[in-house]
């Protein structure tokens, strides 16, 4: 048995934790996959390094109405991935040397380890580990549904699809969340046939109606978006392919495909920790319980000296919020007697689409429900990309900016961008509803650069019909 003075399982933004403030202490640093987490290898950081060139090839199509022609002659696959990967790999392989070879309080353990109790776990090799204090960022991973052939070697997740040998001339993607569309996005700017295979009934269901509507209609326009369909089996053909079959409103109809990519949502990684066996709190989707100031959880009570961060406890799955988890554990660490809470009130995302898509707050239904249980009455404001002079020069008909705020007090309760670059034409009311901003001073107490995109911003906020 070794005994640490602190214990991290996983190396995503659990490894943040280790700070000069505990050079003069033992640490151990669990991690069974591949160093540096999810967001590094398989996650945000080289999905948006494949956004980027997806962008440049689908230039064209943009560009021709506006009287610039340009042509799209293929993409060389194999040279845009490695690329990405040879930076990747050598920052998670400088960081796992980092931790492994030149930190001597840093001990790094490279195996699967499952918990034994409330601050000691065993490795797969059979060693016992304890210590004072026990942070678990073990992260998530992705669902693989329980279908006939989904573990055909041509059935990839984020995890694998990233990788492929060569660019599929056909690809089946079961699924209409975030990473759906972010990956029809890059393969049919590469110029792969996309098929987008959607239980419900549209795209990005998860945000705003009138987001999630609009995002559905250009998604139609641009690959094969089969709504309201199962897929029931896949199997492999003899040329190397994918027969799925698929089930919707015109019955059951197979569809040949290269390569499926399920990405039909994410888990969280606590039934490989065992953080059921030893008694931890869950959520009924799996996540550790955690307090607000993320300290897990045990019948209700939070257990003293065990902690959580990331997607393994937290429902948000993105990476901005697991470093922000991680500093506020960093904190409470080394601070016992001054406790700080993590700050989930204003939560942004984004999905890096065509178009792209960025929320923050309350949808508009959730303000609904919001406004019946406080008696309080919300205003919502809608202006589109070509109303302003920017938009008007890029003959934007389809951006958009939405904003929701309650009438009497101007407070701004949530915000909703599809569009060109909304990943950052969304910040500045993010800004506002951070830090208390009413919609009309953050309209009318500033510049907006004219003839900057933003105005889209400005103009929603003076929309809004608030007292």
């Amino acid at each position: 048995m070794t005994h640490y003075d602190l214990a991290i399982i996983g190396s995503g933004s659990g490894n943040t934790l280790i700070s000069p403030e505990w050079d003069d202490r033992t640490v151990v640093l669990v991690e069974g996959g591949t160093f540096g987490g999810t967001c590094l290898n398989v996650g945000c950081i080289p999905t948006k390094m494949y956004v980027y060139p997806a962008e440049l090839a689908s230039a064209p199509t943009a560009s021709a109405r506006l009287g610039v022609d340009l042509s799209f002659e293929g993409v060389r696959w194999t040279d845009i991935r490695d690329r990405i990967f040879t930076r990747i790999d050598a920052i998670a392989g400088g960081g796992r040397t980092y931790r492994a070879d030149e930190l001597q309080n840093v001990t790094l353990i490279e195996e699967y380890v499952r918990l034994t109790g409330e601050r000691s776990f065993e490795t797969a090799s059979g060693e016992t580990v304890t210590a004072d204090q026990l942070v678990i960022a073990t992260g998530s991973r992705a669902i693989l549904p329980d279908i006939p052939g989904i573990s055909l070697p041509q059935v990839h997740t984020s995890d694998t699809v990233m990788r492929l040998d060569e660019l599929p001339k056909r690809l089946l993607i079961i699924g209409g969340g975030y990473v759906a569309a972010e990956f029809a996005h890059v393969f049919s700017s590469f110029g792969t046939e996309v098929t987008v295979a959607v239980r419900s009934g549209g795209m990005l269901r998860h945000l705003d109606d009138t987001v999630s509507e609009a995002f559905t209609q250009q998604a139609q326009q641009q690959w094969d978006l089969r709504l309201l369909t199962d897929v029931t089996s896949l199997a492999a053909t003899a040329d190397g392919s994918v027969t799925a079959r698929l089930n919707g409103p015109d019955g059951v109809v197979e569809l040949e495909a290269d390569v499926v990519l399920v990405a039909v949502g994410r888990t969280p990684n606590t039934d490989t920790l065992g953080a059921a066996e030893v008694g931890l709190d869950l959520h009924d989707d799996g996540r550790l319980v955690v307090d607000d100031y993320q300290r897990v959880l045990r019948n209700g009570e939070p257990v003293d000296g065990l902690w959580s961060l990331g997607d393994v406890s937290s429902d948000y799955q993105l990476k901005h919020v697991a470093n922000h988890e991680a500093k506020i554990v960093a904190h409470n660490l080394l601070h016992p007697g001054s406790l700080r809470a993590s700050d989930h009130r204003f939560v942004p995302a984004a999905v890096f689409s065509h178009p792209q898509v960025a929320s923050v707050g309350m949808t508009e239904e959730e303000a609904l429900t919001h406004a019946d249980a406080t008696g309080t009455t919300i205003v919502t404001a809608v202006q589109h990309y070509g109303s302003t002079a920017y938009g008007w020069a890029m003959e934007d008909t389809t951006g958009f900016a939405k904003i929701i705020a309650d009438q009497s007090t101007g407070r701004i309760l949530g915000a909703h961008v599809l569009g060109h670059e909304a990943s950052m034409i969304i910040q500045p009311v993010i800004q506002a509803m951070s830090f208390g901003l009413d919609a009309k001073t953050m309209a009318r107490g500033q510049y907006w650069i004219h003839p900057a995109l933003t105005e889209v911003i400005e103009n929603a906020l003076l929309s809004l019909k608030t007292e």
